[in-house]
């Protein structure tokens, strides 16, 4: 058994998944490791571009399973003791996997962690947060937009919590490091989401059983974002939707219907 299984889902990023494959590779973890990319029926050579290099397993679909279905397969393809879940548009700097894997192996309480994740400029992204609600939800995208907005005082809050270790109650799955153990005992990501959300659920699951998250502040990982949903915008906003309504009829029923009202009123 390796220390570390990495589970690359790839759809349609084909020059993105050769420049993360490229950094795992130029930058490799010291800890024993596998990658596999697990390719949801793309169009664009992605897999072709993965099985050029070396020690790279590719698992392609024939269908689009999305992204939580794509990981499972490649957490039941692997055999280690973590698994970090990686999106193929970033870019894993020397030491940053290492870091994830220390710090979870110092927390026997902790059953994910995630890194602090920046931009292509190493601006910062705030990629994690409390349990989705619709106040927090609102706060939480107040947040982003006017972060994104490069607005003084969002964009200082911001860089105040992002420089912290925490405990919030999910981290992104971008980057998420997690006990097999763990995981396993959640049941793997639950494949009623297509894509988004996923992690936020996955996390309250682990924590459902008395798991702890963690944010690492001190690894970071650049992520490029929005590369294989720029591909597909309509879809993307689509399945968006859907995985956003999955999530509240699951862990907020009382407020689905009213989702769906606002969602009828938006058609």
């Amino acid at each position: 058994m390796t220390d570390l299984a990495i589970v690359i889902v790839s759809y349609n990023a084909c020059e993105d998944l050769a420049r993360c494959l490229a950094s795992l590779h130029g930058r490799p973890p010291a800890v024993t490791h596998s990658i596999v990319v697990v390719d949801n029926q793309s169009s664009d050579a992605s897999a072709d571009a993965a099985r050029a290099w070396p020690a790279v397993r590719v698992i392609e679909l024939p269908a689009n399973r999305g992204f939580a279905a794509a990981n499972n397969i490649g957490i039941r393809a692997t055999d280690s003791e973590f698994v970090l879940l990686l999106n193929s548009d970033t870019i894993v700097p020397e030491g940053a996997i290492d870091g994830l894997v220390a710090t979870l192996r110092s927390h026997d309480e902790v059953a994910a962690v995630g890194p602090r994740l920046v931009d292509g400029t190493g601006r910062v992204e705030l990629s994690f947060g409390r349990m989705i609600s619709p106040l927090q939800e609102l706060r939480q995208r107040r947040l982003q937009r006017r972060h994104a907005a490069h607005a003084l005082d969002e964009t200082c809050a911001v860089e105040t919590m992002t420089r912290q270790m925490s405990r919030p109650d999910w981290v992104s799955g971008a980057c998420l490091l997690v006990r097999r153990a763990d995981a396993v005992a959640a049941g793997l990501l639950d494949e009623r989401y297509f894509m988004y959300t996923e992690d936020v659920d996955f996390c309250a699951t682990l924590r459902s059983s008395g798991r702890g998250i963690l944010y690492a502040a001190d690894v970071h990982v650049v992520h490029l974002r929005g590369r294989s949903a720029a591909s597909a915008p309509a879809a993307t906003r689509a399945a968006y939707r859907d995985s956003h309504l999955a999530f509240y009829e699951k862990h907020h029923p009382l407020w689905a219907p009213v989702l769906r009202l606002y969602r009828h009123f938006l058609q």
